[in-house]
């Protein structure tokens, strides 16, 4: 059994070593263990899966629910219904360009130079860093989606809960951004913000494994942020002033009971820049909701000619159900491999209730890798597929995943920054932002 306690930090922090004892006994040491790395994370079963077959198709469901599950969308927005989830604690160790968050235009076209490449000519983009884009994208669709409705934005925007989540050297410089952003704009208040914990390395110490010390500190993946949040006190209010008000597990618990879907958005996803709001999806959350589901996960398809190795949609006859594998669970499949994609827009429909189920089951799986000749968790939030009634959707044009992830992605990148620049009125207002 793979327990964790949840009940805080330092609890958590040390079920993952009392698990990394048992998980790892067999390895005399970090390198030892990564050799073997396919074989301790290893999907049991993943010779029998096969295509997933229950994936529901995003227009079939509203055709065949006589509704139009975008004008659902949009009343549930307009009332406060969504809780919208901004992650931006990754390492983005294949970019090398630093947090996300701070990734400019300037920044990415400097890369490309590097690399030998000339950026496209079209104009200067306005140079507002990626997460600062996430978030102005989401308010300017806010803004507009009102502003159609005939309510005042403003009135809109104070319906509105936002939970920023950052890495422990992103938010000091985060916090004040994003401050001056929100001012006039977006009530502070109702902004929740978490920092995300990181850990030192496991290594082999004598007859177990224990943390090691002056090994580099890694968070635990996106997987162990959700795990975080089921924990006490570990989300805040931020003042402009810099001060912060922790909120109680019992406090959080109590306002996600108040939400219809918690939406957790990848900043690296470079089709939100110009569409946060997608109010079908969110219509069918609201509407597989009501039949009982927990969760909606979103697939779409491998890029043929740029595929990448991540969360597998696929049917496991053992379980007699559609699962999302991660790629860490997926052993020697390649990236061509797998043709299934797990979007990284993962909608829990009964977030309160999900983060109940998540520590009464002691967490979720705990894969294992090895950087730095140390060995470091990196759960995966998918993988909460597991303990939910999930939904896999898709659209009628499973389109390629886009996303910045490599360098490689550099161009697209900033096309994608130029097209949300491009959009009616939206360079005034980012460029109010900037002052």
């Amino acid at each position: 059994m793979r327990k964790l306690d949840l009940s805080s930090i330092p609890a958590y922090q040390e079920s993952a070593r009392r698990l990394a004892s048992r998980l790892l006994a067999p390895y005399a040491s970090a390198k030892d263990a990564e050799g073997h790395l396919d074989e301790i994370n290893l999907y049991p079963g993943l010779d029998s899966i096969g295509p997933p077959v229950s994936v529901r198709v995003l227009e079939e469901e509203g055709e065949l629910a006589g509704e139009d599950l975008g004008n659902l969308g949009k009343k549930a927005v307009l009332d406060g219904l969504v809780y919208w989830e901004h992650t931006a604690a990754g390492e983005a160790t294949r970019l090398m360009m630093g947090p996300k968050f701070f990734i400019t235009p300037g920044i990415l076209e400097r890369k490309l130079l590097e690399m030998g490449e000339a950026p496209e000519a079209g104009g200067p983009i306005i140079p507002l860093g990626l997460g600062r884009r996430h978030l102005a994208q989401l308010i300017y669709e806010i803004r507009n989606l009102a502003e159609e409705a005939g309510i005042d934005p403003a009135k809109a925007l104070s319906r509105q809960r936002m939970l920023i989540i950052a890495a422990e050297d992103t938010m000091p410089r985060l916090l004040p951004l994003v401050a001056k952003d929100f001012r006039g704009l977006f009530p502070l208040s109702s902004a929740r913000f978490m920092t995300q914990a990181s850990f030192p390395g496991l290594e082999r110490q004598g007859p177990s494994w224990g943390y090691a010390p002056g090994s580099p500190l890694r968070p635990h993946n996106h997987g162990a942020m959700v795990m975080q949040k089921a924990m006490d006190g570990q989300l805040f209010l931020a003042s402009e002033s810099g001060g912060k008000e922790y909120l109680t597990k019992e406090e959080n618990l109590s306002e996600l009971g108040a939400f219809q879907d918690l939406v957790s958005y990848n900043i690296e996803d470079l089709d939100y820049l110009t569409r946060a709001l997608d109010f079908e999806t969110i219509g069918l959350g609201l509407r597989m909701r009501e039949l009982g589901h927990g969760m909606m996960m979103e697939i779409a398809a491998n890029n043929p000619e740029r595929p990448i190795k991540g969360g597998c949609c696929a049917h496991d006859p053992g379980l007699g159900r559609d699962v999302m594998i991660e790629s860490f669970r997926l052993g020697g499949l390649g990236p061509g491999d797998i043709r299934f994609l797990n979007k990284n827009f993962n909608h829990y429909l009964r977030p309160a209730d999900t983060l109940r189920r998540l520590v009464d089951n002691g967490g979720i799986f705990m894969p294992v890798a090895v950087r730095d000749s140390y060995v470091y968790f990196q759960p995966v939030q998918g993988d909460l597929n597991f303990l939910e009634d999930t939904v896999f959707f898709s659209r009628r044009k499973v389109a390629p995943l886009n996303s910045l992830k490599s360098p490689a992605d550099i161009s697209h990148a900033l096309g994608a920054f130029r097209a949300q620049d491009q959009q009616p009125g939206f360079r005034e207002f980012a460029e109010g932002l900037l002052g």
